[in-house]
């Protein structure tokens, strides 16, 4: 049996803990009648599972009839993307026919005799999605990893319109929680701060510690220090499997390649994306025993007017967990002892 972890972002592993809240939410809200919600933004740290969730969610609408699923490149025109996807699609080639929608001015190939042309892409947009909803079909955009460029600026307009004039188009995007938020501070785009937003938080660990003693034929207490070693963050959870795999299930014998394997593919590029205020935050965590924020901002030397702002950043990035009232720690498995470590090579 090939190894089933995998340590390739956006990959779906053969090992898997599925999200069922967060899915169910998701085509319980699109699937409703009347339609009262047509967008959902995953939002997430690097490595939570934000492909995962999205691919999951394509493949079972794929499944249904009814809906028609197209997945778009952020940094290419969408509308363009949309439209010939669109025109090109299996089931509704045939219905564009029969509408006579004719899109033979973007070189879509779909033209229909004595038709003018269509020459605006929201215009044929709008007149292929009421086609679809006169054919009872619902239609769902998916774009991974979203940042505010132009094309999903103007997408993003576009698709408000197109949804106030009840057309069957549905929209769920993910994103760096920095990205999503650069894209609804533009002055268009205000709606998104209306948009649900999905924040995926750590897997649940009960599930993490019976697929390790399946899979590796731990004992309850081995099978337990296993999962405590992810703390639920998802591609830890790879990553501890993968190498565990390779070495015949001795997990203890590869805990220092499992946090290089951290550092490498996560921890170094989400420390480059912080600021120097976010990482001496960082390193007063990192220090405190108990993780009280007293104690945190006592060793920063920090007001807590002046600590607030940085402990919510860090919140909503999904570094910090600041369930538990006057307390924080870290999400992220090890990462603590990551900081202190970039912290005594830089000081």
């Amino acid at each position: 049996m090939p190894n089933p972890f995998t340590l390739s972002f956006g990959k779906s592993p053969f090992e898997n803990i599925s999200r069922t809240v967060q899915i169910n939410t998701i085509l319980d809200a699109f699937r409703s009648d009347p339609i009262n919600q047509q967008i959902f933004m995953i939002t997430g740290v690097r490595g939570s599972g934000k492909t995962v969730l999205l691919t999951e969610v394509e493949n079972r609408l794929e499944k249904d009839d009814d809906w028609i699923v197209v997945e778009l490149n952020p940094t290419a025109d969408l509308l363009a993307g949309l439209a010939a996807k669109l025109s090109s699609h299996r089931q509704c080639a045939e219905i564009f026919r029969r509408a006579k929608i004719n899109l033979s001015f973007f070189g879509l190939g779909l033209s229909v005799s004595g038709e003018p042309p269509i020459t605006d892409l929201e215009t044929a947009i709008a007149r292929m999605l009421e086609s679809l909803k006169n054919q009872g079909k619902r239609v769902l955009v998916a774009i991974d990893e979203v940042t505010s460029n132009e094309y999903v600026r103007v997408f993003s307009v576009a698709f408000q319109i197109l949804i106030r004039q009840e057309l069957p188009l549905f929209l769920l995007m993910t994103g760096l929680y920095e990205n999503i938020e650069d894209l609804q501070n533009e002055k268009n785009l205000t709606f998104l701060y209306r948009t649900p937003k999905i924040k995926l938080g750590p897997l649940n660990m009960t599930a993490i510690m019976s697929r390790y003693r399946s899979l590796f034929h731990l004992s309850d207490p081995d099978a337990i220090a296993m999962a405590r070693l992810t703390s639920g963050y998802p591609f830890a959870f790879q990553a501890l499997g993968f190498l565990t795999w390779e070495h015949d299930g001795k997990y203890q014998e590869v805990i220092d390649d499992y946090r290089r394997y951290l550092e490498e593919y996560v921890y170094d590029k989400l420390w480059s994306e912080l600021s120097p205020k976010d990482r001496q935050i960082v390193y007063g965590i990192a220090h405190s025993e108990t993780g009280e924020i007293k104690e945190i901002r006592e060793y920063l030397n920090l007001s807590s007017d002046q600590f607030s702002p940085y402990r919510a950043r860090l919140i909503r990035k999904g570094i910090v967990d600041g369930e538990e009232r006057g307390r924080l720690r870290f999400t992220l498995p090890l990462f603590d002892q990551y900081a202190l470590t970039r912290q005594a090579f830089e000081d």
